[in-house]
């Protein structure tokens, strides 16, 4: 089984969220892996608004480690993970994505999320999943939605 040192976890702010901070948390544990999280907010529907992007992704990375606290300060406290990061970009999200946060950390395995998208709305804006696993040069885990109901490992850890 390969040992991954490096997890990257894309966020996706809202349905998927959850589950995949809970696998890369279970992952690295059992790895002793680095965690980056990350979000971007797809800067597309701002950008003639002249909006402060730096503003939205402080308010971003709030929510977000609002939202896993409770996951956040364990993975914090565990010693089998060496470092727990939260970053929040703003961004044509695939590109971003890649080039801004996950490029720079160098992962050996990226987590993301599976939202299922209708394939109409899938046509249209396409999907970061299936943008990772094409082009990511490392492993590609995707959580489906369902392992939000069925996933508590990295809570029933000890």
């Amino acid at each position: 089984m390969a040992r991954y040192n490096r997890i990257f976890a894309s966020l996706d702010g809202a349905s998927t969220q959850e589950a995949v901070a809970r696998r890369a948390l279970s992952v690295a544990h059992d790895n002793n892996s680095e965690v980056l999280f990350g979000h971007v907010i797809d800067s597309v529907p701002y950008e003639a608004n002249g909006i402060d992007f730096r503003a939205l992704c402080d308010d971003g990375l709030a929510r977000i480690e609002e939202a896993l606290e409770p996951l956040l300060t364990r993975a914090r406290n565990d010693g089998e993970i060496p470092s727990v990061d939260v970053q929040v970009r703003a961004g044509r999200i695939t590109d971003t994505l890649a080039e801004a946060l996950i490029a720079p950390f160098k992962p050996d395995l990226v987590i993301c999320g599976a939202r299922g998208l209708s394939n109409i709305k899938y046509a249209f804006v396409g999907s970061v999943s299936t943008y990772l696993i094409r082009n990511m040069e490392c492993d590609v885990l995707v959580v489906k939605p369902e392992s939000l109901e069925i996933s508590n490992e990295y809570d029933n850890e000890e």
